[in-house]
C-alpha cells in the first residue's frame, strides 16, 4: 500500500481538528474519566488554539495517508514552540498519532523517519518527546527507535495530574 506524508496547511484546519480529537480520544479514553477527557478535548483542539499552532513558525504539522485514506498526523516543534526548553539544537515530536485501524502497519515508524528527516534538514542534534508513563505500548515503540528516558514533566488531563516521560534521541551523523 502507498504511504504519503503531506504538510498540513490552515485550509486543513477542520480535518486536523477531527483527526486530533479522534486519535486522542481513541488513545486515552480507556484510562481516563469521561469528565477529564471532556475537559481536555473541549480546550485542546479549539479553532483559536489550532489556528495559533498552525500559524506558529516553530511548529509543523503533517498528515499521513495509507492507501489514500487519512491515517494520522505528526506535530513537530522547534525553538520557542517546544513545550519544554530543550535547546535550539533539539526538535520536539509533540504529537504522533494514528487512528486505531491504521496502527501496526509501520506508519508510526514512517512518521518518526519523517521527523528525523526534518530534524536533519534543520541541523538539529536531537529529537525529543513526552509520553504518558502509562502508555507502555508507545514507550516500547520509542525505545525500539533508540529513544531513552531523560526526565519527566506534568501533564494535566482535566483535574488529573499525570506524568509524561521525556524521551530523547541523539541524531547520529
Amino acid at each position: 500500500m502507498t504511504v504519503i506524508i503531506t504538510e498540513v496547511t490552515i485550509d486543513d484546519l477542520k480535518v486536523l481538528q477531527h483527526m486530533s480529537h479522534r486519535t486522542f480520544d481513541e488513545t486515552f479514553r480507556p484510562q481516563n474519566t469521561p469528565e477529564n477527557m471532556a475537559a481536555y478535548l473541549d480546550t485542546a483542539f479549539t479553532d483559536v488554539k489550532m489556528i495559533a499552532e498552525l500559524n506558529d513558525e516553530g511548529s509543523f504539522f503533517y498528515f499521513i495517508y495509507y492507501a489514500s485514506e487519512p491515517a494520522g498526523y505528526l506535530k513537530l516543534n522547534v525553538a520557542e514552540a517546544q513545550t519544554e526548553d530543550m535547546g535550539e539544537d533539539a526538535l520536539e515530536m509533540e504529537r504522533i498519532y494514528l487512528l486505531r485501524e491504521f496502527q501496526g502497519k509501520g506508519l508510526g515508524k514512517a512518521l518518526y523517519l519523517h521527523a528525523l528527516e526534518v530534524a536533519r534538514s534543520m541541523d538539529k542534534t536531537s529529537i525529543w518527546l513526552g509520553v504518558w508513563e502509562k502508555n507502555t505500548k508507545a514507550i516500547r515503540f520509542y525505545e525500539r527507535l533508540g529513544f531513552s528516558h531523560v526526565s519527566s514533566h506534568d501533564f494535566w488531563m482535566g483535574d488529573d495530574r499525570q506524568t509524561d516521560l521525556i524521551m530523547q534521541l541523539y541524531i547520529e551523523e
